[in-house]
């Protein structure tokens, strides 16, 4: 069994993604590992050249910056690494910029691809998700953020990424048959200093929407106000590995008042029915 990791990525420094700790995640299972690596403002190629030399392949990418609705350039940008995957491979394990998965599901998640290796009809694997949000130390737990995606795929082309990149589809909108996998995929997409995540959200809601619409409802600051949150809980479990250096640099404080919880009827529904049994 031969597995392939992919990603894509584009000013990674300036904007401070963990790109690097994602790719060092997965790679101890991965045979090799393809980057797209987009036009950037600094110096991105440098570093994901720095990572693995013997695994890494990167394809220069230039992103296409009229393709703002729906996220559409990540997937785009996404299907440009898978496409450049080598038929030897049997699993290509997809990770983006700000995902790390904990090396304590290596293990389990190599030994899910052995299992379903033969089996024709799985596509791929679905990975559960813990969102951190404001620092380290705290997951969203409301139902804004979602809960599974899939991040293991079969190397077969008729397989592409699906909207924003967050998960995929085959042939003509085809979805996925997968097999849900014991590990959870770290998502730390919403813990930055304040200020680059300031820049981070006035530059990446123009994946999404035009000037005028990031004018009315991007708020201009020097920080991110990251209160406006609904529901976080506590998160008292250990980072992965690579994580440690990056967190122990962290120069901004978050502090949440738990007891200012704040979850929707609805979503307390969903909580309760879960409880017998019930996913949504």
């Amino acid at each position: 069994m031969k597995v392939c990791g992919f990603t894509f990525i584009r000013n990674a420094i300036k904007f401070d993604y963990p790109v690097k700790e994602a790719i060092e995640s997965i790679l101890p299972i991965c045979d090799k590992f393809v980057v797209a690596v987009g036009n950037s403002d600094d110096d991105t190629y440098n570093l994901i050249n720095s990572i693995a030399p013997d695994k890494i392949e990167i394809v220069k990418t230039v992103w296409d910056d009229s393709l703002r609705e729906g996220g559409r350039v990540l997937a785009v940008e996404t299907d440009k690494a898978f496409q450049a995957i080598s038929d030897e491979y049997d699993w290509c394990f997809y990770i983006q910029g700000d995902e790390v998965v904990h090396e304590k599901y290596l293990s389990e998640i190599k030994e899910a691809m052995q299992n379903n290796l033969s089996d024709k009809r799985v596509d791929g694997l679905l990975f559960a998700y813990k969102h951190f949000y404001g620092s380290y130390d705290y997951v969203g737990e409301s139902y804004r953020w979602y809960r599974n995606e899939i991040r293991v795929v079969r190397n077969n082309k008729s397989i592409y990424s699906f909207r924003d990149a967050q998960g995929f589809r085959k042939d003509d909108n085809k979805m996925l048959r997968v097999k849900p996998v014991n590990a959870f995929v770290y998502h730390y997409g919403w813990v930055k200093d304040p200020g680059a995540m300031q820049k981070k959200q006035e530059e990446f809601n123009k994946l999404w929407h035009d000037d005028e619409w990031i004018n009315k409802n991007v708020r201009k600051a020097d920080e991110f106000d990251y209160s406006d949150i609904d529901v976080l809980k506590k998160f008292d479990e250990t980072h992965p590995e690579v994580m440690k250096e990056r967190i122990a640099r962290t120069n901004w404080k978050f502090d949440y008042d738990l007891s200012c919880n704040k979850m929707k009827f609805k979503d307390r529904f969903k909580k309760f029915m879960e409880n017998f049994g019930f996913s949504f």
